[in-house]
Formats: C-alpha cells, structure tokens, sequence
C-alpha cells in the first residue's frame, strides 16, 4: 500500500478492495485500514467474494472449520489484524469469521457469495474423512448428482447462510448478491461477471448489482431462491476436470 500510494493512490478518488476466497476474507480484514489509508473525500468500498465462511459443524457433527482457524491463528499470529472489540468479547479464532469482522467494519461492503459454495461444502460440510461409506462421493463433484436427503443437507447449510448474512439485512452500507450456484468466486474471470451469460438474480448480473451499489444507485440485497431454480448458474462439474 505505501508503494501505491506513493506512486499516485493517494490523490484516489475512487477505491474498491476486493479479493476472492481467503483474498475475500482478506478484503473484509483490512477494510476499514484501507479507508483510513485513502483520502476522506474518497468513495472507498470493500468487496469479499465467496470469503463469507461460515462457523457451522460438518455432517460429522465436528467444528472442523473452527478448528482450522484456531490452527491459522496460531501460525500465522492473526489477532494482531482482528478487530479490538471482538478480541475483547471471544477467542480470536471466532474473530476471523466473516459474520463477526463485519459487525465491526465501518467501510462499505458487498457479499458476493454462491449459497452452495463447492469450497465450503467440501471443506466444511463434508471434508475429507467425514464420509467413509463415499455416500457423498458423487454429490460433492456434481450438484447434479445429490439426492433428495443430500439436498436437504445442503439446503440446511445454505439456511445457515441467510440466518447469518440476515443480520446484516438493515444496513443500508452493505450490499448482497447470493446465487443459488455450486461455484465458489465468481468476481475473477467477465463469464460470471459481466458477460450476457452471467449468474443472474432480478435479470441483474454480479457487475450491475455491484455497480448499483458503489455509486450509490440503489440498495442491492439479492438473495436467490434455492437450487435448482436459476438456470443462469454456472454450476462446476467436477467430474470432467
């Protein structure tokens, strides 16, 4: 940052922070340091594209991702970046969860997130060892392929989101785009950004609603009904790869 800064970011009169997956938790981290490091005139936004994970059990009934980011925080020395009045309320693991950073961010911040992110459901639902009888086996490559008791799984994970993410629902400075897609970032390749086949909710792709919300045209909070109902999706087939 005081590389760019001193080469012409701090005459800045419009910044956006963005990452995906742990560069989307990144982005909501760092945010607020962001701002501060640009001029108060400045519009300065923060989006985190699929880096809302969520502190939710596996189907093993284990906190795997929670174990994880105990484990991250004591690597990497984490809770030097995590924000004071969390720190001074619950352990720094629970810190480092998205639903807890944003309670504390005062910068602008949009949520691009896919409601049944592969990453998460591979990772957090089902990680590996939590299904020794592989009845998630096909599934996990290929939304396609679950059943009708797997989708209920995965409906309840994508349930878990919302209740989450519906706290958020009365700011007017955060914005949402949460598709109903088996995909995890969607802001990196203009397919799935901006293209006349992009993700669609409301007839608005990623781009506009992101638009939408950084020049202050309207309040964004799309939130898509559950799979299968958007054929716009780019749903990953993991058995071709």
């Amino acid at each position: 940052m005081n590389e760019i800064l001193s080469i012409g970011m701090s005459k800045a009169k419009q910044a956006l922070l963005t990452g995906c997956s742990a560069g989307g938790l990144a982005s909501l981290i760092h945010c607020d340091n962001f701002r501060h490091l640009l001029p108060k005139g400045a519009t300065v936004k923060c989006l985190a594209d699929a880096g809302f994970f969520l502190d939710e059990k596996d189907i093993l009934g284990n906190s795997t991702m929670k174990s994880f980011y105990k484990d991250v925080v004591q690597l990497q020395g984490v809770a030097k970046s995590l924000h004071k009045k969390c720190l001074a309320k619950m352990e720094p693991s629970k810190c480092l969860f998205s639903s807890e950073i944003l309670k504390n961010i005062k910068t602008p911040v949009f949520l691009v997130h896919p409601a049944y992110d592969f990453w998460q459901i591979h990772n957090i639902l089902v990680p590996q060892g939590s299904d020794p009888h592989h009845r998630w086996k096909s599934c996990r490559l290929n939304i396609q392929s679950c059943d009708a008791n797997l989708m209920d799984t995965l409906n309840s994970f994508r349930s878990s989101l919302l209740r989450t993410v519906n706290e958020f629902q009365q700011r007017k400075d955060i914005g949402m785009f949460i598709d109903s897609c088996f995909i995890h970032c969607q802001t990196l390749i203009g397919e799935t950004w901006y293209s006349p086949n992009s993700p669609k909710i409301n007839n608005k792709t990623i781009a506009e609603s992101v638009a939408d919300w950084f020049f202050d045209r309207q309040a964004v909070k799309l939130i898509d009904c559950p799979y299968p109902c958007n054929p716009t999706c780019h749903n990953l087939d993991f058995t071709r790869v």
